[in-house]
């Protein structure tokens, strides 16, 4: 199918990408979990009816249905757009219908946002290359990590929807870049979602421009525990997920997670914020973990699920 640029692999595709939650406390914007939540994107092209105005309809169920928008401004569709024109194909002669099934949270810090990039991003690969790993130089997965990290402007969420399990995302000269980080297979995830959303700009905002000395070295050993711990030391969970630089700065913007993340850790749940929260992230070994939190949360304040770490981004080609 050629569009006035290079010839695409496919016309229709599927594509599902798992959630995330960013820093686990202090490996702030560097360390990020895939979740197994996993939003699906099934994307359809064919040329524009009309090639002055080529035309976008997506179609949006489950999370963000009635709420986002359904044309070009949707963040999937932008993206798939944003990545034909970045893998050479362009999308300026094609009529994109999207359909978009949500497992995500919006504005919870679950990674929403990434998740969507990853899936546009995704999408365009897979209708220029098909269900290839590598085309030429590029390699799927490193250039799904650099371009979304650079969509997002950090990688640890972008990344961690990308690869599947935890990673450890840094930018360099050559852009951004990630690797995996061992996880236990006895590592037990709990989510605590409120109901209340908190964008990321306005939590980001809260930071201060620059930090102690004293809270940097601290939150610099806690990172670099968390890694050990992650490989299945469940024990120095507590003190892994500890850090000085950003979960307190944004207590005030959510107070109520601020509490209950107070709560958590007096019982010893290795507790943090996800991302920019306000949702929760508790760790630790399966069954103590899970029940610690039911005991702790108030009944009907949260959405309480265990999650499995989940896998690497997927791609279909369906037509």
């Amino acid at each position: 199918m050629t569009q006035g640029h290079r010839a695409l692999a496919a016309a229709r595709v599927r594509v599902d990408v798992a959630g995330s939650s960013a820093n686990l406390g202090p490996g702030f914007d560097a360390v990020g979990l895939a979740l197994e939540l996993r939003d699906v994107v099934e994307t359809r092209c064919t040329p524009a009816s009309d090639p002055q105005a080529p035309r976008t309809s997506v179609h949006v169920s489950g999370e963000g249905a009635g709420e986002v928008p359904t044309d070009d401004r949707h963040l999937v569709a932008r993206w798939v757009r944003g990545g034909l024109a970045g893998l050479g194909a362009g999308a300026d002669h094609l009529d994109l219908d999207l359909t978009c099934r949500n497992a995500v949270p919006h504005g919870r810090g679950l990674g929403s946002s990434a998740t969507a990039v990853v899936a546009g991003l995704l999408t365009a690969w897979t209708l220029v290359h098909g269900e290839a790993e590598q085309a030429g130089a590029l390699t799927r997965a490193g250039w799904l990590v650099s371009s979304s990290a650079a969509a997002e402007g950090h990688g640890d969420n972008a990344a961690a929807s990308v690869l599947g399990g935890a990673v450890l995302a840094w930018a360099d000269a050559g852009g951004y870049r990630a690797v995996p980080l061992e996880v236990s297979d006895g590592l037990a995830l709990v989510t605590c979602v409120p109901g209340e959303v908190l964008l990321t700009d306005v939590a980001r905002a809260l930071l201060p421009a620059t930090v102690p000395h004293a809270d940097a070295a601290f939150t610099g050993a806690r990172a670099g525990l968390l890694v050990h711990a992650l490989r299945g030391h469940a024990d120095l969970l507590l003190a892994a997920t500890e850090d000085r630089i950003h979960q307190s700065q944004r207590s005030g913007a959510m107070p109520g997670s601020a509490e209950l993340l107070a709560a958590l850790r007096a019982e010893g749940v290795a507790a943090c914020v996800s991302g920019a929260g306000p949702s929760l992230l508790c760790l630790g070994s399966t069954a103590a973990t899970v029940q610690q939190v039911a005991d702790t949360v108030a009944p009907g304040a949260w959405q309480v699920d265990a999650r499995p770490v989940g896998g690497p981004a997927r791609a279909e080609v369906l037509g």
